[in-house]
């Protein structure tokens, strides 16, 4: 079994600032996005910051909890550790919708959504860790390559942005349940396509995306 993320990466980065400029403790955030791949629906972002307070918590909560890349987890382990997250740590999320994906690219949106997430957060950070293998422009920060499996930060994020997404698309899906979104999230499963042949595209369909853009 693969060991969980910790926060070694934060606490590093941490020891950094505090030493080279003197701050008794820095706000460092975690940051990913979800949804790149779906046909439809926006692209999710989060950015979270674990407080001093909500480090102490999770040493007694994690073996519980188990806080770890979102795709690693349950259904019910996201949505558990999600409501622990949502109440103990600071929290922003941001989003784009199919229209702005289909204009800036789904890269391009991802990024913004990172943005938004991250100055959605409560408190601004002084350094974020995002997954991937670049920062959204004028983010300081690191770009951690499978920092959701590394960072307990980036991984919390995944689970906000994951269960965030994922609540949207059950949203939708009671408005237009022929899509079955609520089970496949947009996804271009056998039979989300099957539905798309024989019901056609709504507003909520990223038209920069094939088979999509193959049917206007």
């Amino acid at each position: 079994m693969k060991s969980l993320p910790t926060f070694d990466i934060e606490n590093e980065i941490g020891a950094t600032l505090r030493q080279g400029y003197g701050r008794q403790a820095a706000l460092i955030a975690g940051c990913d996005e979800a949804g790149r791949g779906p046909l439809c629906g926006p692209v999710v972002a989060a950015a979270v910051v674990f407080l001093p307070s909500a480090k102490t918590q999770l040493a007694i909560s994690n073996e519980r909890l188990a806080i770890n890349d979102s795709k690693r987890m349950t259904h019910i382990q996201r949505a558990t550790a999600y409501d622990w997250i949502m109440e103990n740590c600071l929290v922003g999320v941001g989003q784009c919708s199919p229209a702005e994906i289909d204009e800036l690219n789904i890269l391009h949106a991802s990024m913004l959504a990172m943005k938004r997430a991250i100055a959605a957060l409560p408190q601004r950070p002084e350094f974020v860790l995002v997954d991937g293998n670049r920062l959204p422009p004028d983010v300081i920060g690191r770009a951690v390559v499978k920092g959701d499996s590394k960072s307990l930060s980036i991984a919390a994020a995944s689970i906000i942005a994951k269960e965030t997404r994922d609540k949207i698309m059950r949203e939708l899906s009671a408005e237009f349940p022929q899509y079955g979104w609520d089970k496949n999230a947009g996804y271009p499963t056998a039979s989300h396509l099957q539905a798309i042949k024989e019901f056609g595209i709504n507003e909520h369909y990223r038209k920069s995306y094939r088979p999509v853009k193959d049917l206007l």
